[in-house]
């Protein structure tokens, strides 16, 4: 049995705190609680209303004792009630009242009194500062919001971090005819955290796609490794608050970019689950993915069938700004559909049927049967010559080929299209929009499996290379893992610095070598095409100015592509891996792409897609070409070094140039762990 199965399926139920004013929050979950078809039984000190007086003598009323406390008492006294609860037989509480750390004050102490006795006892706790949780099909409703006893049965669980937003997104999903499986609002997380409940879920056969909503991230190995194992059997979408969130700046460029939000994203996607902008998208991804996912592959093709043409273009539109490909249909489709409909309609894909008339089946058989297409998206204004769930099952390929139903119309009409596309166990979506958001999620959610077939390579031994890590030091260990960098001298003096220009000959760069100095640019420790003796006395005149003791010349790179790329250690989530836009528009555009390490060249590859400026990498106006197998590689071979030296904290490659020969590593640092870098 799973250890939130008290929670989730008690055998027995005890409100402590159970008032008989209809006003107070004793009161209100009591009645939520009175439909339960198990033992439900009340505890008042005053025994109102013959109300049991105590945990003991509450819990003594139920078989076997109860497996589910809910507790409705003040903050101070919350720690001795979870004691006495377990004490009696109780496995799992629910608390929904405030007042502990976030309040402050005593609350900090209440809050560390709850901790222990958590630990002391073993229970499970759900709380506090959540509005509670359900399991319509169970008629379990422990929650204070009255709203909850409309809510139906249905296949899609919710784990939301805010009490509150648990709520609005099961009334969304009753609204879009998923319904809901399980819906729980996490609320301060003192014991119960979304990882464990993600974990119970992989084995809740109601559930069939799982709704998640972050604010904070505590433990991020454990939440990805239950996203991981969760989304290898069921489809996760996930909601991640903080978009305009400005964490504290790290010292490097990449620690700039790797917001909170922006790795919590990163890391989701690559642990399997489907990342969406708000709650209205996160409706429709889950209401497309409880219905059948796709089966994994790199760029899943989606056949567009709509029966008016200007939806069909917004659909349209919305799924190529996201990269989801509606690829042109074999011309023996389009001969088999041109038979079916007048010549007057794009038949190509999106197949525009104009008004849904006889032969539809057939036109949507035609679709399905193209060698190219994964996934069949049918949209319609409702009609009453047209049943679009009846005429998509009378096809013959509903069961052999995915399919996601829009449909838009009058009240009376969308009810009754959703209760045939639930007589006929297919999905269904209202809005041009929210269809494009199922359809990305389905696409998105492929990717992903596909992504993640591939583990990542294994064992790496960290080259025979310790700091100081001065940018000479830095680009040895880049060339021992392969990355190619200028030929360059590292020079301890001024006549040394001149040999080395002689011998490099061309125009040379030449730097301030100092570990302890990061950001040379910013201090003058940079001159660039220094071209002549001349040229050098004076770039070393003003290397000695900024403090420069060493110098490092190096051959001029050729013009290209510039980008930045970086490992660090996330406070959260561990070894990350950063690609993004080079140069210090780095910073400026935050154009960037985010992966946990260790990872696979297969994870790598779908990096630079990710990227708003990645045409520049494919040869924009005669530039260079990126071979991404060459950048994968690299980023991989980066993300296991880091990972095989727990006292790197830190290495970064800015700018990593691309040119017409390949990837360049024009300046490179590696910071040790506790390390003070200027």
């Amino acid at each position: 049995m799973h250890s939130l199965t008290p929670l989730f399926a008690p055998r027995g139920i005890i409100v402590v705190g159970a008032s008989s004013s209809p006003e107070k929050l004793g009161a209100v979950m009591a009645q939520s609680l009175s439909n339960y078809p198990a033992p439900v039984e009340l505890v008042n000190s005053r025994g109102e209303n013959g109300m049991h007086t105590s945990i003991a003598e509450a819990a003594s009323a139920i078989p076997g004792g109860p497996d589910l406390a809910v507790l409705c008492v003040p903050a101070a006294a919350t720690a001795q009630a979870l004691r006495d609860s377990a004490a009696n037989g109780a496995k799992a509480a629910l608390v929904c009242a405030g007042g502990f750390a976030e309040a402050g004050g005593p609350g900090v102490e209440f809050a560390r009194q709850v901790e222990a006795a958590v630990k002391e006892t073993g229970i499970r706790l759900l709380g506090p500062n959540t509005s509670g949780f359900f399991v319509p099909r169970r008629n379990l409703r422990a929650s204070f919001v009255p709203g909850v006893a409309e809510l139906e049965p249905g296949s899609v669980a919710v784990v939301a971090a805010s009490g509150g937003v648990n709520h609005v997104l099961a009334f969304h999903l009753q609204r879009a005819g998923a319904g809901v499986s399980l819906a729980v609002g996490i609320g301060a997380g003192t014991d119960i955290s979304a990882p464990d409940v993600l974990d119970y879920l992989i084995h809740d056969d109601q559930t069939k796609a799982v709704a998640l909503h972050l604010e904070t991230v505590a433990d991020g190995p454990a939440l990805i490794d239950a996203v991981s194992r969760l989304s290898s059997v069921k489809p996760v979408v996930a909601l991640v608050v903080g978009r305009n969130d400005v964490s504290e700046f790290a010292q490097s460029h990449t620690g700039a970019l790797a917001t909170s939000w922006r790795t919590t994203r990163a890391a989701l996607k690559q642990a399997g689950a489907v990342i969406v902008d708000d709650e209205n998208q996160l409706v429709a991804a889950v209401t497309a993915l409880a219905g059948r996912r796709l089966k994994p592959a790199a760029d899943p093709g989606v056949g567009l069938i709509t029966g008016q043409a200007g939806p069909g273009l917004l659909i349209a539109d919305a799924l190529h700004s996201v990269g989801v490909s509606l690829p042109r249909l074999a011309q023996t489709s389009q001969d088999t559909i041109g038979t079916l409909l007048p010549p007057l309609t794009f038949q190509a894909n999106p197949v525009d049927t104009g008004r849904p008339g006889p032969g539809y089946e057939k036109v949507v058989a035609a679709v399905a049967a193209d060698p190219a297409i994964d996934l069949v998206a049918v949209y319609g204004l409702t009609e009453p010559v047209a049943d679009l769930p009846l005429a998509v099952a009378n096809s013959g390929v509903a069961n052999t080929m995915p399919f996601l139903i829009g449909v838009d119309g009058p009240d009376g009409d969308l009810e009754r299209a959703r209760k045939s596309a639930a007589q006929h166990d297919l999905p269904l979506i209202s809005g041009p929009t929210s269809l494009a958001h199922g359809i990305t999620a389905l696409v998105n959610d492929s990717r992903g499996q596909f992504q993640r077939a591939e583990a990542p390579a294994g064992a790496f031994t960290w080259p025979g290379l310790e700091g100081p890590w001065d940018e000479n030091r830095a680009k040895e260990l880049l060339g021992a893992l392969g990355i190619a960098t200028p030929a360059r001298r590292s020079c301890s003096s001024r006549a040394a610095a001149h040999d080395a220009f002689t011998e490099l000959g061309g125009p040379v760069a030449a730097k301030l070598l100092d570990a302890a100095v990061m950001h040379k640019t910013e201090i003058g420790g940079v001159h660039l095409g220094v071209d002549s003796p001349e040229a050098m006395d004076r770039a070393l005149d003003g290397l000695e100015a900024a403090g420069a003791r060493e110098f490092l010349i190096e051959a001029m790179a050729p013009s290209g592509v510039d980008l930045v790329v970086g490992v660090r250690r996330d406070p959260v989530f561990g070894p990350i891996v950063v690609l993004g836009l080079g140069g210090t528009a780095a910073e400026v555009f935050a154009d960037i792409s985010i992966r946990s390490a260790p990872l696979s060249v297969r994870v790598a590859e779908g990096m630079p897609g990710d990227l708003q400026a990645r045409e520049l990498l494919y040869g924009f106006r005669s530039g260079p070409m990126l071979e991404t197998a060459e950048l994968a590689g690299l980023l991989a071979r980066l993300g296991d070094a880091l990972v095989s030296n727990d006292e790197i904290a830190e290495i970064e490659i800015n700018p990593l140039r691309l040119t017409h020969d390949g990837l360049l590593a024009l300046d490179a640092v590696v910071i040790n762990v506790e390390e003070d870098i200027k």
